[in-house]
Order: structure tokens, then sequence, then C-alpha cells
């Protein structure tokens, strides 16, 4: 007689189909890290395209003028005396916006001003980044003495009103280049990153993975740059792409008084404070270096705040 089958299992019912597990893709379980998941969210946020899309066309502009104007913007020609306006069929022509009160091209002088605020915005938002950074994770990592020190210290900037102390600190030098803007505008202005990568750091050192490489007997350096700075920051780097377009707006301010940038250098701030005279006879010699601060300054903030909403989990 043969052998009974097995019957165990459980029967299905009369018309169910057989069930058959699928296997889950490792690809799909994974959970993506903070930096991917905000570069997801990025990609699909219009404000961050638009404005991802402007600061590229402005950093092209800065490091190659030539692709916009074969026009240099120091030649005057006093025959072109606040000649013309914007003429918009003379598109990308050196004399498609006219000419300034020098006779140079208000358009070659707009393109090739682009290079001192863009360098001048960069070169502060890096070394305040590094400096408020290294300040902030010192005084929060070691804490006692140190962060009294420090943080007394960046009470004492704090306290100095930004854009009066570098006036004052301006003031102080004969020749005044884009390299001393950017140092004088980088000498003040690291206090407020400061603070956030402080906080930042005082919170993930409580973490228990912070602690269990304690005990694990890892060095200091090592849990510094390997443990808390990759997790602290993405608040610095918010802050630094929202003030970067604050920066371009105090250099051209700056300039606009007569404290900023000087001749020779082309500098928007220059030309506004030129236009300034004869906005009711020839209106475009101030208007336009004006809108391209404008533009400038908001394409910054928006990429900020696109930054901002990507990275801050209370923003989602």
């Amino acid at each position: 007689m043969p052998e009974a089958l097995d019957t165990s299992a459980k029967k299905l019912p009369a018309g169910e189909p057989a069930t058959v597990p699928v296997p889950v893709d490792a690809k799909a379980e994974k959970t993506r890290s903070l930096w991917s998941d905000a570069w997801h969210d990025l990609r699909r946020s219009p404000m961050f395209v638009i404005s991802a899309v402007l600061i590229v066309l402005l950093l092209v502009m800065a490091a190659f003028p030539g692709l916009f104007t074969g026009a240099s913007p120091r030649d005057a020609d006093l025959s072109n005396h606040y000649l013309g306006a914007p003429n918009w069929s003379h598109f990308f022509q050196a004399d498609w916006l006219g000419y300034d009160g020098q006779g140079r091209s208000i358009w070659a002088r707009m393109v090739h001003g682009a290079r001192a605020s863009i360098i001048v915005s960069v070169g502060v938002t890096a070394l305040v980044t590094i400096l408020g950074t290294l300040v902030g994770v010192l005084a929060g990592y070691f804490g006692g003495w140190l962060d009294a020190i420090l943080f007394r210290l960046t009470d004492v900037f704090s306290g100095i009103p930004f854009m009066l102390g570098a006036m004052v600190v301006l003031t102080t030098f004969a020749e005044r280049t884009v390299w001393v803007v950017v140092l004088a505008l980088a000498f003040l202005g690291w206090t407020t990153i400061a603070r956030v990568a402080r906080g930042s750091v005082i919170t993930i050192k409580q973490a228990d993975y912070v602690t269990a490489a304690k005990a694990l007997g890892a060095s200091t350096s090592r849990i510094l740059f390997r443990h808390i700075l990759p997790n602290a920051i993405a608040p610095v780097i918010v802050v630094a792409t929202i003030a970067l377009g604050g920066y371009i707006a105090a250099e051209a301010t700056l300039s606009y008084l007569g404290i900023g940038l000087a001749e020779p250098t082309v500098s928007w701030g220059i030309d506004v404070s030129a236009g300034k005279d004869q906005l009711r006879n020839a209106p475009h010699v101030l208007m336009m270096p004006s809108v391209m601060v404008s533009i400038t300054v908001l394409a910054f903030l928006m990429f900020g705040e696109a930054v901002r909403n990507a990275l801050d989990p209370k923003m989602r």
C-alpha cells in the first residue's frame, strides 16, 4: 500500500489563487541619508531650480564675460556721454543699454561687474563658514573654560554693528581691493555661524553613537571629523547659503557709499553710486546695475531658502 501523503499543510479553498512571496528589493528597503533625501526634494523644488539656473548664469558671466560682450568696461569715449537708452533690438551688443557719463558701455560694466560681487560674496561666505564652524565646534564639544573664552569673544564681535564696523575697518586701508573687502566683511561676519555650529554640536555630542565611539576608545579628532561634524554641518550650510546674498548687498552698499570697492575695479555698487545723480536725465544708468544687484541677491536668497526647506526636518 503506497505511503500516505502529508496532509498537515492547509488546503487552499477552491478557486483561491496561491500566493507566492515576492522578494523585497533591497534598494527599496534602503533608507535614504539626510543628503540624498535633501537632494531628492531639491530636484523637485521650482524655487531651487530657478535660483540654481540664475546662479549658474551669474557664475558663467563672472568667469567668462567675453561670452556676453566684447566691449571693455573701462573704454571711455566722451562723445558717448549718456548717449542712448535701452534698445532691445540690439540685445547683447555693447550699446544696447546705452552709455554712462564717461561714455562707457553700461552692458559691458554690468557683465564685468558680476565678477567682483561673486568673488566678494563667495570669499566672505567661505571664510566665515570656516572660522565660525571652527569656533563653534571647539566651544560646543570641549565646553568649560574654552567655551567661555570663545563665546565671550563671539559676544564682543556680535556687539559691533556689521555695516558700521565694516566701514570703520575699510576706511583704514588706502587701497580697497576685492580681497580687502572680503577680509573686512569676514572679520565681522562669522559670529552667527559660530553660534549655530555650537548649538548643533552640543546637541549631537549627546547622541548614543558619539557615546559609543568614546567608549570604544576613538580619538577626539576621529569623533569630531567622522561623527560630529558631518551631522552638525547641515544647519551651518543653511545659514551660509542664506547669508551669501546678504554679502552681495553689503558689498554693493559699501561701494555705493564710496567705502567699499573703488575704481578701477568694476562693481555694480560703484555704478549705482555714479548714476544716482542722473535719475531724471538718464534713469537707466542707475536702474540697470540696481536690477543686477537685486536679481543676484534674490537668486541666492531663494537658493538658501530651498536648501533650508530640504535640510530642516521641521520645514517638511
